[in-house]
């Protein structure tokens, strides 16, 4: 891209992470989406944009679907565009918005991989029997896991999550979520435990650069969500659960919430959605599980 295209692309940036609000997530995200949409339709300075039609965008999103792309990244990237298009409009860039009357494309519905109760507890008892090594990883690990069960949040807000942010008297973590939301979520006693062992001998050992990070590697720098990733994969495999992602925590405690009889609302509050939608996703994954259930057990199922 020539750099009058890169000058809008600066100044796109600039705007997702200060005017939207935008995680640098999201940010990379939709900047990645933009370069793919120049690259394909040949956009080399400014005023190409102002020729973009609905029908490139359409081709470009049709042209990802035949490559493969799944429902959800065509979703994702139909977003970006369209927030770029809304931008560029507003500042003046384009005289027509070209995204309009672009359809969203409805992401697959599927959930990852979720733990059941038992799988979800032997892999942090796990957990908590390495940790009695007393290696600080394998106590950080332990407090990571369970308290991304507990709390059901983000493996980016986990880690972004400061010493300050943990209320022990209350049982609540601070976590900065999507929009730069904050909210307060509960957490339990077994995380309060994981929590305390890191605090008082774990963090300290590992001599902590920033003062502030909870969540700490053995150099001291603030944890990254790789390395959350990689512990949460090592604990699966040593408990001998499905291997799963740290997002699929997030996933697992709000199943368990609905199964264990929490309403929607308060999930919904729990994870941080901005959208009642999104929470109900998991309703089908526990009524699946309650019709298998009655199929086995009721004797004119």
């Amino acid at each position: 891209m020539a750099a009058e295209v890169r000058t809008v692309r600066e100044r796109y940036a600039a705007a997702l992470r200060h005017g939207y609000g935008a995680s640098p997530h999201t940010v990379r995200a939709y900047l990645g989406d933009l370069d793919d949409f120049a690259n394909h339709l040949e956009l080399d300075d400014d005023s190409t944009w102002s020729g973009v039609q609905l029908a490139d965008i359409r081709s470009w999103l049709a042209h990802m679907a035949e490559g493969g792309k799944s429902r959800s990244t065509l979703a994702r990237r139909g977003a970006a565009i369209r927030t770029f298009f809304a931008w560029a409009h507003r500042t003046g860039l384009v005289d027509h918005n070209p995204a309009l009357r672009l359809a969203s494309a409805r992401p697959a519905s599927t959930l990852p991989e979720v733990l059941d109760v038992a799988d979800a507890s032997h892999l942090l008892d796990v957990a908590q029997l390495r940790a009695d090594s007393g290696d600080p990883l394998d106590l950080r690990d332990w407090a990571m896991a369970e308290l991304l069960y507990a709390t059901g949040i983000r493996v980016g807000e986990l880690t972004g999550v400061d010493v300050g942010d943990i209320d022990m008297a209350e049982l609540t973590v601070r976590v900065v979520g999507k929009g730069n939301k904050e909210r307060v979520v509960p957490f339990g006693v077994p995380a309060m435990s994981a929590l305390n062992a890191w605090l008082d001998t774990g963090r300290m050992a590992c001599a902590p650069r920033d003062g502030c990070a909870l969540f700490v590697g053995r150099r001291g720098g603030r944890v990254d969500q790789r390395q959350v990733r990689d512990a949460i994969h090592a604990l699966a495999g040593l408990a001998s659960v499905p291997d799963i992602a740290p997002h699929a925590l997030r996933h697992t405690a709000a199943t368990h919430l609905l199964q264990g009889g929490s309403d929607l609302r308060t999930v919904q509050e729990i994870l941080g959605h901005a959208s009642l939608t999104t929470t109900q996703r998991y309703t089908h994954v526990t009524a699946d599980r309650l019709r298998s259930a009655y199929q086995l057990a009721h004797p004119r199922a």
